[in-house]
């Protein structure tokens, strides 16, 4: 568990939570105690690509720069360690410091952002169906959505109902997520055929070598960087409400299609 969680990693979800809570906070402070929630959605995050890395699945060796869990503990250890990084994040989510209805919302939130229908789970099983079958745009975006989007999504809105902020800025959030959850993905697609193993920390090139359908291999580079561009462009006007409030939540949107790993 500590391997996969301390091997490095931008934190994008923590912060983004935490980021969200400071937004719509009345004070436009960090409420205390969202530290909490965001090292739970790093631990659900963590499990997600410790399991993603098994041979079963993705069959990587390296994640973050480092020996994936599985190669370093075998396939027993990483199994159980995905296992217990989800369990634990659920006892840290129970015990978080906010309203009782506040924390229910917010458990029922981030399991559907992991789960099945339109969550990380189920955006996995339509991933692996769809190797070698090459999938529509349709499905390839209900993939990345579901695959990646839906955490980062319920990362934002998460802190948000931490925050207790109002139900038209949990939304503008949930918009503004959906966006930034998509131009990551489409970016994480442009940088796997773009950069090296040593720059992305991980093995580059997978995804063709899975014979996977990507935004690069449906629309081109230069078009996936547009449409990936045209998502940000969404995601700051969905803040707008905000005002002032959202600028390292926008500067963090400008981050993610910047980013070179």
């Amino acid at each position: 568990m500590r391997h996969s969680v301390f091997a490095g990693g931008k934190r994008i979800r923590p912060v983004l939570c935490m980021e969200a809570a400071r937004a719509v906070s009345t004070d436009g402070e960090l409420p205390q105690g969202v530290e909490e929630l965001g090292a739970a959605l790093e631990m659900l995050h963590t499990y997600s690509l410790v399991h993603d890395d098994l041979p079963a699945l993705d069959n990587d060796d390296l994640r973050r720069g480092k020996p994936t869990c599985h190669v370093v503990y075998g396939e027993a250890g990483a199994i159980l360690a995905g296992d217990a990084l989800q369990t634990q994040a659920y006892e840290v989510l129970a015990r978080l410091q906010c309203p009782p209805d506040a924390r229910v919302r917010i458990i029922e939130e981030i399991a559907r952002g992991t789960g099945t229908v339109g969550g990380m789970i189920g955006g996995q099983v339509v991933d692996l169906e769809s190797e070698k079958v090459r999938p529509d745009a349709k499905v390839l975006e209900y993939i990345h959505r579901s695959k990646t989007g839906a955490l980062i999504t319920s990362s934002l809105v998460s802190g948000g109902l931490y925050a207790q902020g109002s139900s038209a800025r949990i939304e503008s959030l949930r918009t503004f997520g959906r966006a930034i959850g998509l131009a990551f993905q489409i970016v994480d697609d442009i940088l796997d055929v773009t950069q090296s193993s040593e720059q992305l920390g991980k093995t580059a090139g997978k995804d063709t070598a899975s014979d996977k359908a990507t935004y690069p291999s449906l629309f081109g580079l230069e078009e996936s960087q547009r449409k990936a561009d045209a998502l940000i462009a969404d995601a700051h006007a969905a803040l707008a409400s905000l005002g002032a409030r959202a600028q390292t939540l926008k500067a963090l949107a400008d981050f993610l299609v910047q980013r070179k790993n």
